[in-house]
């Protein structure tokens, strides 16, 4: 490492990789399959183990325990890892869990912020500015789109997908995908309202908002079926590029979508 600094009671294996301007800090352990991007900061304390990647500017703070071997008790060895993109925030004792059959991955995009105990699964996806509220929990096989917020002490099932845009309330409990730029809370957790507010920040625009609301009242309050929803929207509504995600993420759902 040409600069940063390790701290002398950090256990940093000889055959991880340390980028420039990396600062590991007391006691944290470092294993030999992990590479560090330049500029990350590990505060103290934090183990990255397993077959590890992490990109630029990432920040652990404080019991972050990242990469290490699924808790799915399928595992049966073999080489699995841990993909993690750039300038994201993991906050005190985040958890990360490697993925479960051989070569498949547990993959973080980028600019995303973790708060304490919140906990990624093995095989999870997860993409770029997704806020994780304290102890949110994503099981195993987990998707959730950009721009995503999941509220403190929400639980996602295994297999589920929270599409971009959508914000789960506290203490849902999400047991099938809630359809993006959507607002979905309690237990099992329904689609509420159309997520105005994150809308408004993320700079949709007043059209698109509109044809939005249309869909949301076609999905879920008009009582008609998913494809005769989705046959209407496609029909009534404008085809802008939001509609065509929405319909998309609807129609490609396995497990349905909470309503």
């Amino acid at each position: 490492m040409s600069t940063g600094t390790i701290h002398p009671s950090a256990v940093v294996h000889p055959g991880a990789r340390i980028g420039s301007n990396c600062h590991i800090g007391p006691f944290c352990v470092i294993g030999d399959h992990v590479t560090l991007g330049p500029d990350c900061q590990l505060h103290s304390h934090v183990v990255i183990g397993g077959h590890t990647s992490v990109g630029t500017g990432n920040e652990f703070f404080p019991f972050a325990a990242i990469g290490l071997k699924t808790q799915d008790l399928k595992w049966k060895g073999g080489t699995t890892r841990t993909v993690i993109g750039d300038h994201n925030v993991f906050r005190e004792n985040a958890t990360v869990h490697s993925a479960t059959n051989d070569g498949d991955a547990t993959i973080i995009g980028s600019h995303n912020h973790f708060l304490a105990y919140t906990h990624i699964a093995h095989d999870c996806r997860v993409g770029n500015q997704v806020i994780m509220s304290n102890v949110g929990t994503l099981a195993g096989h987990v998707i959730v789109e950009d721009h995503a917020i999941i509220g403190g002490l929400a639980a996602v099932h295994q297999f589920c997908r929270i599409g971009r845009m959508a914000i789960l309330g506290g203490c849902a409990k999400v047991v099938q995908d809630v359809p993006p730029f959507m607002l979905a809370d309690g237990n099992p957790a329904e689609t509420k309202a159309l997520n105005k507010v994150g809308l408004e920040r993320n700079g949709v625009s007043e059209a698109a908002q509109a044809a939005l609301k249309r869909a949301f009242k076609l999905l879920f309050r008009d009582g008609l079926t998913v494809s005769n929803a989705l046959a209407k929207i496609d029909k009534e509504v404008p085809a802008l590029p939001e509609i065509q995600h929405l319909v998309t993420f609807v129609m490609a759902s396995e497990r349905g979508i909470s309503k």
